[in-house]
């Protein structure tokens, strides 16, 4: 029997902005809570919220951990296969 491989997930990627954000982040379990909600973001892209707005462009996405405290916003590619990271507060 093939091996079982578990659901394809989007590549994530930081815009400048964001990318400055996360170098800015030192404590562990901020970068843990962070890894934890971009994993659930790479598995499940429709998962955070649709903001209101433009739809001329990418339809901009947040995605809300209460429980780790982490606020993503977001948008994902055209073909699905990459999720770009707007904004990052933890």
């Amino acid at each position: 029997m093939p091996p079982q491989h578990g659901p394809h997930r989007a590549r994530i990627a930081f815009s400048d902005s964001a990318a400055k954000q996360l170098e800015n982040i030192t404590s562990e379990a901020d970068i843990h809570a962070l890894d934890r909600a971009l994993v659930v973001i790479s598995v499940d892209p429709d998962i955070g919220e649709a903001l209101p707005g433009d739809t001329a462009g990418p339809q901009l996405r947040q995605y809300t951990d209460d429980l780790e405290a982490v606020r993503i916003l977001y948008f994902v590619t055209a073909l699905r296969t990459v999720v770009v990271v707007a904004y990052i507060e933890v």
